[in-house]
């Protein structure tokens, strides 16, 4: 079992970690261009679509725990149907965008105090870049099909192949055909378009031949399974806007107090990107085997992978707390200089220590309820976490400032850990008459 976790769990990190390659490339390129206009309108637009996409995340989680269920069924046509369902919802949602991408620009302009210069840079790569939406969305169907198909490589080699065409394609278009912004969105736009193809590919190579059985258009949109689909996938669109809420308040919140507490906060949520790439990708493993093993109803099988799930996240947090703690200062010093910004940080430094095992949870009961499709637990538990999160800021603000900020952050990590954990034993408890677990199907 533990083979299994990290075969799936691995791959995903590496993925994860290659995801703000694409942005960071993208900025270094454009740093070498002579203006700091240039990077800004990078870090706008990039921040615009980051918010855009991140909001459609459903369509690769939604279909990595409907596509692993089936799996586990052996219901090798619905494996197939799912994937398509996804897909084509992601088309759908793309053609949307780009209908509306006009308003979308201008209200997001609107609301961003940029200056002339770099609201014009950031148009020019919004329109390019916009194009992309059917690629990027189409992608996250197949990437969360193919998690729930067990193979979480296959995602990794696409991602790593995104970056490479991105780089080298940027690099061309920028400094050898002179395109600057233009030459970074297209660059971009050929990557995103070029990892979908990717997909497309090596489901066509892979897998076509060995899903058999009737995927007609009527079992594609059927009724019920629509209402499913949605039901998952609205769950999770809101989970995900709580989650939008929470970050966007604890950036713009930082901001507000000032440009080194902005920069300290700043520095200190990498410690905690860090991890959350590492936490997400034992998430993944957790959705991909839940799914399954309910999908098959091994109840067995299930509870002993959330046993091991968590005893690697345990074991992770505590590496990461004594890392942090012996390393961490170094680390902010690989980032900046400024002696003032990292004396600063060192005030709030025991906030983030207590991130892994405060937080570690959260990420794992995340994928097991992702894997089980039991995403209105996972909606309930954001609600309550998301409110008190802005309850504990406001009750302290006034006395402890930006401690506040931090307090409130490690609680909603925690209490999301730990009303999922509530709620999926409460959900779990054998039925009158019979010991089946009231998560598994039938």
């Amino acid at each position: 079992m533990n083979k299994k976790i990290l075969q799936l769990a691995l791959p995903s990190i590496v993925s994860n970690i290659t995801v703000p390659l694409l942005g960071l490339v993208d900025v270094a390129i454009v740093g070498h261009l002579g203006a700091a206009s240039y990077i800004g309108a990078i870090a706008v637009g990039g921040m615009l679509f980051n918010i855009i996409y991140w909001l459609f995340g459903f369509l690769r989680m939604g279909t990595s725990g409907m596509t692993s269920q089936a799996l586990g069924r052996r219901d090798l046509p619905e494996v197939t149907r799912v994937l398509l369902r996804s897909v084509g919802v992601g088309l759908f949602i793309s053609l949307a965008l780009l209908l509306l991408q006009y308003p979308i620009r201008k209200i997001a302009f609107a609301l961003l105090d940029t200056t002339a210069e770099v609201e014009h840079l950031a148009t020019l790569y919004f329109r390019i870049c916009i194009w992309g939406a059917p690629a990027v969305l189409g992608l996250y169907g197949f990437s969360g099909w193919f998690i729930g198909m067990q193979n979480s490589r296959f995602p990794m080699f696409i991602a790593i192949t995104q970056n490479i065409v991105n780089i080298v394609a940027s690099l061309i278009f920028v400094f050898v055909f002179g395109m600057k912004v233009e030459g970074v969105a297209t660059g971009t736009l050929i990557a995103q378009y070029g990892g979908f193809l990717m997909a497309v590919f090596l489901w066509l190579v892979f897998y076509r031949k060995r899903l058999k059985g009737r995927v007609g258009w009527q079992e594609i949109v059927d009724k019920v399974a629509m209402r499913r689909f949605f039901q998952v996938n609205s769950d999770i669109f809101f989970r995900t806007l709580c989650l939008v809420a929470v970050t966007t308040f604890f950036t713009s919140t930082g901001a507000r107090q000032g440009d080194t507490v902005l920069a300290v906060n700043t520095l200190l949520m990498q410690l905690f990107t860090l991890f959350s790439y590492i936490m997400d990708g034992f998430a993944y493993a957790g959705e991909a085997l839940a799914g399954r093993y309910i999908g098959a109803r091994n109840q067995s099988a299930l509870n002993r992978m959330i046993h091991l799930l968590f005893g690697w996240g345990i074991g992770l947090s505590l590496f990461f707390t004594l890392l942090y703690g012996v390393g961490g200062r170094g680390f902010l010093s690989l980032l900046t200089n400024d002696s003032a910004v990292i004396q600063e940080a060192g005030t709030y430094f025991y906030w983030v220590l207590a991130v892994p095992l405060a937080g570690f949870a959260a990420f794992l009961w995340d994928g097991i309820l992702i894997g089980a499709t039991a995403t209105r637990l996972m909606l309930y538990s954001m609600l309550v976490a998301s409110g008190t999160f802005f309850l504990i800021y406001y009750l302290f603000s006034g006395t402890m400032g930006n401690h506040a900020l931090w307090m409130a952050f490690l609680t909603y990590l925690f209490l999301r850990g730990i009303m999922q954990w509530g709620l999926w034993h409460q959900m779990s408890r054998p039925r009158r008459g019979g010991s089946r677990t009231a998560l598994l199907p039938g």
